[in-house]
């Protein structure tokens, strides 16, 4: 059974039984700053278990693509470590739990994929009796269930639900276990294989480690598409598997070598193909290679699987076309890998050119110290050496450490170390140079070599003297810029903060001798390096020469007060919700902040104004707000808080406004928290699945918001004729009064409806015994017109009744059909379908009461005389 059949079947089974089938979510969790990667099954319904959103169905099925990096190391090297790899799981969200999780989980391995259940065994969590029970009712013999502790049967990933596990296991033989007599499933050895786990999400463990008990219990299981097709396909390994043969195949044809007739070169086929795969889906979901987050993790997997392929003497890039066999497999599964697919093999052909461009000579190198190491009777690889192909080839410490362990050898990693922190603007320029730079890029980069970066005064002074460096025209270096040129400006010195950090940059004005230019922006495109957009306002602004400096004093004010009420922000969340509110992202503007926080409920109203007010506490104890410059050591010594995804130096910049708020930060802030003046939230709301945001004003911003809400109220107490502190009293009895009147006025349709009702029934026919109503009515909406009918069958008792109202741009239609009467052929559904046509629109129903809704009020008359000639067809 192939992989793709495999994969078919398990979301086919499961539809049957009323699960969606949920297509696989991207590699990168939406909105879930917590997580790296989508590693499991569960990761895109997390906020269904939490109850944080309410899905909209309460079964579901998937096949969801996975990537994990903790053993890297060790893909190739046994039969079954991945990087990525396709995860079966089907998912209840507070419907069914272990008495159909259980059976459904035994009859998918024993039927539809005919595993031997002779050969299969169970584990279970140590006093779980309620999973041990429903698999001895599946017929499971009770000495073939293995009771086992919390490290290896119990699902929890810290704060959030969690629960025991079961596991299904496929015993593949005694020659491929240990020879232990007493060996079951939990042993090391490869003869117990996993293939299916179960969770019971039953709990939900708080801060604290307390575990309480879910009002809704699901279901969270996880079955790997690879190992399952291993064992159906009677095979050693998952590399043996179709799933991956084709792909590794196709890379040893490339590389001119042959699959199983080597240890070593089997090892760099299978690291190769599974490196891709995980690339070819990474840079599909968006991810590019690059030094930091997502992006390190993807560059690390592909000069891995490029240095396994120089291993087998290939000296041209080949990776592209390995993530061209992933598509090609993959496709029929993942259909939108084939319109990324151009884009996919560019990304990984640029890369892999990239770092063949180093790695060859860096090899050499390498090979060359491990040789005079060994040679000397060493074990340890020298950490300046370490640190030269580092810092000059781009080689990741963890390539040179593998290399090295290849022959034996350590890396003195402290050295490495060490030489790292003696140059830092070395090892900065080598991070750089991995990095995917456009021309443009390029240009900034050369500018800050050759210059040094750019002084930034902006924390201590609002304007300053400079020298123009450099001057920028559509990404070109000129000499000068003239009145109306719109170009970038590097200076030596500048107060002009970069935007970075959700903080938006400085706006101001250079000038000089006869010169005006309009500081609109400024950005850092490479580190250390600002980038001033500039309008050229009057005069000529020339490289070399000094200028004036001043940025707009108000507007980085305002945005100093919206920075430092973000963080005032941050610690009342925590205060208030729970020390889980973590910063996800933020925006600090002149006019207002956002702030994106970590949360899985909305805010009550009373938790809002709980945080507004201590906000303003803070602001009105005139706190000092104090930057200091410390380790990063000890800056997570005095519990400062740090960003996820934030990118930290050994020496950080620590915010602290008074006793209240200590932030890791660099961006811009007031002297005192009482320069804020005012803290307003303006909206609460939901941007993602356990992601909240809050968006509030400041200072001047938030005084004009007041007044004009304040003018809002004053002009509604005009309206209704009340003192403004009487408003909400007198809006009461208003709407009270309305909707008593609504009542009388709902209850005089009714009167008008049964006197209209008496003069429909004059145009009752009698068609072959059976009473007939084909009428045009007054009524507005299709409640309404249910109503009428209601009435119309309590006053004729059996009968066949349609209806029609026409509208201004609209039609409705009803069809009443008696059970008397369905029996003669007559169905409302069948009449209903046949009639909506003509007035343009479409419906249906049951025999006994269908309705349809149209556009085309001219021809409802032509729709009604069809209906009549369709029940007088039947009825004769």
């Amino acid at each position: 059974m192939r992989g793709s059949e495999i994969r078919q079947r398990f979301l086919d089974y499961f539809a049957a039984r009323d699960h969606r089938v949920v297509p696989s979510s991207s590699l990168v969790p939406a909105n879930d700053p917590t997580l790296l990667w989508t590693a499991a099954g569960m990761v895109q319904f997390k906020p269904y278990y939490t109850g944080a959103a309410k899905p909209e169905f309460k079964r579901a099925a998937t096949c969801q693509k996975c990537l994990r990096t903790p053993d890297i190391e060790n893909v190739g090297r046994t039969a079954r470590h991945h990087t990525f790899f396709e995860m079966l799981g089907n998912f209840s969200f507070g419907d069914y739990f272990k008495e159909r999780a259980i059976p459904w989980a035994w009859e998918f391995v024993t039927r539809e994929l005919g595993l031997d259940a002779g050969r299969l065994w169970i584990s279970i969590y140590l006093d779980d009796d309620e999973a041990f029970e429903h698999w001895l009712k599946v017929g499971v013999n009770a000495d073939r269930i293995v009771r086992l502790g919390k490290d290896t049967n119990f699902w929890e990933i810290g704060v959030g639900p969690c629960g025991p596990c079961s596991e299904i296991y496929y015993d593949q033989g005694p020659e491929r276990g240990c020879g232990n007599p007493a060996c079951r499933p939990g042993c090391d050895c490869d003869r117990y294989l996993e293939i299916w786990n179960l969770v019971f999400i039953q709990f939900f463990r708080d801060e604290t480690g307390n575990y309480e008990p879910l009002p809704n219990k699901g279901i969270d299981t996880g079955m790997g598409l690879e190992r399952v097709a291993a064992v159906l396909q009677n095979v050693r390994t998952n590399f043996d598997t179709d799933i991956f043969r084709e792909i590794i195949d196709h890379a040893a044809k490339l590389l001119g070598v042959r699959y199983r007739e080597n240890d070593s070169t089997d090892v760099a086929l299978k690291v190769i193909a599974d490196h891709t795969r995980a690339i070819t889906f990474a840079v599909a979901d968006g991810v590019l290679p690059s030094n930091e987050g997502r992006g390190y993790v993807i560059r690390r997997l592909l000069r891995r699987a490029a240095r396994f392929g120089l291993l087998l003497g290939r000296e041209t890039p080949f990776l592209d076309s390995v993530a061209g066999a992933v598509i090609g497999q993959m496709a029929q599964a993942y259909p939108y890998l084939v319109t990324q697919a151009e884009h996919v093999q560019r990304v990984v052909r640029r890369e892999e050119e990239r770092f063949r461009q180093t790695l060859v000579q860096g090899v050499d190198i390498l090979n060359r110290h491990i040789a005079q190491t060994v040679a000397s009777g060493g074990h340890k690889l020298d950490g300046a050496v370490a640190f030269k192909l580092y810092d000059t080839y781009g080689f990741p410490l963890e390539l040179t450490v593998e290399i090295c362990g290849e022959s034996g050898l350590e890396v003195d990693e402290a050295d490495f170390s060490k030489a790292l922190e003696e140059q830092r603007e070395r090892a900065r320029s080598a991070r750089q140079e991995t990095e995917y730079l456009s021309e443009r890029d390029i240009v900034y980069r050369k500018l800050r070599d050759k210059h040094g970066p750019t002084e930034f005064v902006g924390y201590d002074r609002l304007s300053t003297g400079a020298r123009v460096i450099a001057i920028l025209s559509d990404g070109e270096p000129v000499d000068r810029a003239g009145e109306g040129a719109e170009v970038e400006v590097v200076l030596d010195t500048t107060p002009c903060y970069a935007e970075s950090g959700g903080q938006v940059s400085d706006a101001g004005w250079i000038t000089g001798d006869g010169l005006k230019a309009e500081i609109t922006g400024c950005v850092k495109p490479v580190e250390d390096l600002f980038v001033h957009k500039v309008l050229v306002k009057e005069g000529t602004l020339a490289t070399g020469a000094l200028v004036d400096v001043d940025i707009d004093q108000a507007r980085r004010l305002d945005t100093c007060r919206n920075h430092t009420a973000t963080h005032l922000l941050h610690r009342a969340l925590k205060d208030i919700v729970g020390e889980h509110a973590n910063q996800a992202g933020s925006l600090v503007a002149p006019e207002r902040l956002r702030f994106d926080f970590t949360h899985y409920q909305a805010l009550a109203p009373r938790e809002l104004k709980e945080i507004e007010k201590r906000v303003n506490s803070a602001v009105l104890q005139n706190l000092p707000v104090k930057t200091d410059i410390v380790s990063f050591d000890e800056a997570q010594a005095l519990g400062a808080m740090a960003l996820f995804g934030e990118k930290y130096g050994d020496l950080v910049r620590v915010v602290r406004v008074g006793d209240y708020s200590l932030e890791l930060c660099g961006g811009t802030h007031v002297r005192n928290s009482s320069e804020i003046g005012l803290f307003k939230i303006i909206t609460e709301g939901s941007v993602g699945a356990g992601l909240r945001r809050i968006e509030a004003m400041t200072g001047p911003a938030a005084l004009d918001y007041l007044v004009a809400h304040d003018e809002q109220l004053n002009e509604i107490a005009g309206l209704i004729k009340a003192p403004v502190r009487e408003v909400v009293g007198r809006l009461e009895t208003v709407l009270q009064n309305v909707r008593k009147l609504e009542k009388e006025n709902e209850q005089l349709r009714d009167r008008l409806q049964a006197y209209e009702v008496l003069d429909i029934i004059n145009q009752v026919e009698d068609v072959a015994g059976a009473k007939v109503l084909v009428a045009q009515v007054k009524a507005r909406e299709m409640p309404e017109l249910r109503g009428l009918v209601d009435l119309l069958r309590d006053r004729l008792g059996p009968a066949v009744i349609v209806l029609g109202t026409a509208g201004a741009d609209k039609v409705n239609l009803i069809a009443a059909v008696a059970k008397e009467h369905t029996s003669r052929g007559l169905h409302a559904g069948q009449i209903i379908k046949e009639i909506a046509g003509i007035v343009g629109g479409g419906g249906g129903g049951k025999p006994e009461m269908a309705q349809a809704g149209g556009k085309n009020p001219a021809r409802l008359q032509e729709a009604l005389d069809k209906a009549r000639a369709i029940v007088n067809s039947r009825l004769a």
